[in-house]
């Protein structure tokens, strides 16, 4: 009797592009785990040439080492068109140089031959999916994704797979297009947002301005009892909590789970945030911090790679 000897599974080749870096890894298929090896994070200019931001793509891309799957799950930020590979950035102050470019054409000539499929997905909805398959969002049918950082991004998952019409999610199924106080959210809830008001807030308490403070610095002074850095978080996340409430119990979304930069400012954003839902949905929803904040987008690309048959 000959002993036969069980292949290992190809490894999915992955990209997560940010605005200021891009991270390649190959993710083991059969337990979801990036091989930690694989993964290089390297830098990217979002305000280069298309040229320059390809070339920087296909780098990381092509420092991954060989035996890999042909079919790529790339993540990328909006807007852009995920069916056709093209980006839609105009008016966006990011990546504009991308706007009517075939960015799936770029990467697999530049990969030549390491890539015959590329199959995009948004960079909140690859965080969901991540989390659905993972991480906190686990055992969770219907689940809202939030990623916090320069903005808000968002996911609603159904049995893993993103929603983005019809009556139970917002205009594409995104929460940044939505108004809270009369004003468009990521006026409030973002960086510069809340950056902003904690400025206003000390000019109104005629405390001494501190203009060099990014997002993290406010958040180390509410810690140690600033009262403007306390409430600019406070009023940032309640009012993501208002907008988002109705379309919780629209989507009736079992679970709400948090990524992003942001939310390593947990007992910052998690109090207001609960506050802000419960004033507008029903409040037992219990809203989780994610499990995997750093590997769930690209757990999320290799899956939408694998699962999506009719993807580009």
């Amino acid at each position: 009797m000959t002993a036969t000897t069980a292949r290992s599974p190809v490894p999915i080749p992955v990209l997560d592009v940010g605005g200021t870096h891009v991270t390649a890894a190959l993710v083991d298929p059969s337990t979801s785990v990036p091989l930690p090896a694989t993964v290089a994070r390297r830098p990217l200019r979002s305000d280069a040439a298309a040229d320059d931001i390809l070339d920087a793509m296909a780098l990381a891309a092509s420092a991954l080492p060989p035996g890999h799957s042909l079919s790529w799950g790339v993540a990328m930020p909006g807007p852009f068109d995920y069916a056709t590979g093209v980006g839609r950035f105009t008016g966006m102050g990011k990546f504009e140089s991308l706007s009517g470019v075939d960015v799936g054409a770029g990467l697999r000539k530049r990969l030549d031959g390491r890539a015959e499929r590329l199959r995009f997905l948004n960079d909140a909805d690859a965080f969901a999916i991540g989390e659905y398959r993972a991480g906190a969002a686990a055992g969770h049918r219907r689940v809202v994704g939030l990623t916090l950082g320069t903005g808000v991004g968002s996911s609603f998952l159904s049995a893993g797979r993103p929603v983005h019409t019809g009556p139970s999610v917002p205009p594409s199924g995104h929460l940044h297009r939505l108004t809270v106080h009369g004003r468009p959210l990521e006026d409030t809830v973002s960086r510069r947002g809340i950056r902003t008001l904690y400025a206003t807030l000390r000019a109104a308490a005629r405390d001494q301005p501190l203009p060099h403070l990014d997002v993290h610095d406010i958040a180390a002074r509410a810690r140690t009892g600033d009262a403007a850095a306390t409430e600019a978080f406070r009023y940032a996340f309640d009012a993501l909590g208002r907008a988002l409430g109705p379309w919780i119990d629209r989507f009736e979304a079992a679970a709400v789970v948090i990524g992003g930069s942001m939310a390593q400012s947990w007992q910052l954003v998690h109090p207001a945030l609960t506050t802000g839902l419960a004033s507008t949905a029903r409040s037992d929803v219990p809203v989780l911090p994610a499990l995997q904040p750093a590997e769930a987008p690209l757990i999320g690309a290799a899956h939408w790679a694998q699962d999506t048959p009719d993807a580009p």
